[in-house]
Order: C-alpha cells, then structure tokens, then sequence
C-alpha cells in the first residue's frame, strides 16, 4: 500500500512539501502549490498501481535474464549467496 510521502511525491515531485503520518490532515504545503484532498486520496490507487506495474515488470525482467543464463532463481542464489 501506497504511503502519503509516496502519493505526494507523485503529485509534487519537486517538493516544496512535509507530511506527518498517511493522511491529508498531516500535510504542510511550505513551497508547493497546494492540492485538494480528492486528488490526495485518489493517487493512492495510482501509486499502488504503479508499484505494482514496477515490481512485475522487475519479476519478468529477472526471469527472462535467468531464462537467457539458462539456471533457476535457486541456482543463481546458490551462485550469489
């Protein structure tokens, strides 16, 4: 799940913002323009959406490259570890 740093940072790459906890209530806008509480809230869905897009394609990516080494995720611990 998506944390209020991770939405903001989303929406307001550049900074200019604090947030204290999850919630909308916890946000100090210092050198940001300011965003409304539905478009907080509705970038959580966002967010997590991108999240998981990242670690699936970080998932196939590391399968094609075992598939291409030819050994399991086992054997390539077993070679890292």
């Amino acid at each position: 799940m998506a944390t209020g740093a991770e939405v903001l940072s989303m929406l307001i790459p550049s900074g200019g913002w604090v947030i204290t906890g999850d919630d909308f209530a916890g946000i100090e806008f210092i050198e940001a323009e300011p965003i409304t509480k539905a478009e907080f809230n509705a970038a959580f869905t966002k967010v997590d959406a991108w999240k998981t897009e990242q670690a699936a394609k970080a998932s196939a990516d590391k399968a094609a490259l075992l598939d291409r080494l030819g050994i399991t995720a086992e054997e390539a611990a077993l070679l890292l570890g």
